[in-house]
């Protein structure tokens, strides 16, 4: 099984393999075989590795940990981001890129997917290969949107902007695979699925979606961090008002 601590760790670094082999006096090809987990890199590697990554050890390499080893839930955990922001572009491109099977969003707006990484043409190649879609966005005249827009200080913008949304996701709600949904529930997290990936972006009155914290999830047996949020996601789902096809005048 990869190292998808260390692979995402050199991505929020917002570095390439190439990159971290040069910092820590290594060959691509090794990191490549870190990343891989064929092999865990001598202490003093481990070391400098850090130093350019940040964190603790524990964290990239579970198995060396002193303590007990995590438990399922704990090991869930691949990293957590200060802000939704502080997920590089090549972070995005990397789990949007690599969805197989299914990704499924549950958000306000979500704009910045289609505006910032072409989510709609990726839609578009994902689902002709078979990948499936579920898009979960706001009811821009419900009471949950409109009260959200007042606590972020944006009131009538978060409105304009799920508006824009559907408007782009108009263009493929009528693809096999894709489904589209409108919700009107409060939202405590937006929630962003890609295969056995998992980005939980909190909200917090007064601040917009991109200030706060992201949590990485990776689905593991018996997870109970993956099922809880799902669940919920689900919740949402089933309450959802499917998207009527795009009618013009």
């Amino acid at each position: 099984m990869a190292n998808d601590r260390l692979r995402t760790a050199i991505l929020a670094a917002n570095l390439t393999v190439d990159d971290l082999a040069a910092r820590v006096d290594a060959d691509p090809k090794t990191v490549d075989r870190w990343i891989r987990n064929e092999v865990v890199p001598h202490r003093k590697t481990r070391h400098k590795i850090v130093g350019v990554l940040g964190g603790r050890e524990q964290d990239l390499w579970p198995s060396l940990a002193t303590v007990a080893r995590p438990t399922p839930t704990e090991s869930e955990l691949v990293h957590l981001y200060p802000s939704r922001s502080a997920i590089t572009g090549r972070g995005w491109e990397a789990l949007l890129a690599g969805v197989q099977e299914r990704m499924d969003v549950l958000v306000f707006s979500g704009a910045f997917l289609v505006e910032q990484y072409d989510l709609v043409p990726l839609i578009r190649e994902k689902a002709a290969e078979g990948v499936q879609f579920r898009l979960l966005v706001g009811d821009e005249e419900s009471e949950a949107v409109k009260q959200r827009a007042i606590e972020e200080g944006t009131p009538g913008g978060l409105e304009g902007r799920i508006q824009l949304m559907r408007r782009y996701l108009a263009d493929v709600a009528d693809l096999a695979g894709v489904e589209v949904r409108t919700h009107g529930e409060i939202l405590y997290n937006s929630l962003y699925r890609f295969d056995d990936d998992l980005l939980v972006n909190g909200h917090v009155l007064g601040a917009l979606a991109g200030q706060s914290p992201v949590m990485h999830l990776r689905r593991q047996p018996n997870g109970q961090m993956w099922q809880h949020y799902m669940r919920s996601f689900e919740r949402t789902w089933s309450a959802g008002v499917p998207e009527k096809p795009l009618e013009w005048p």
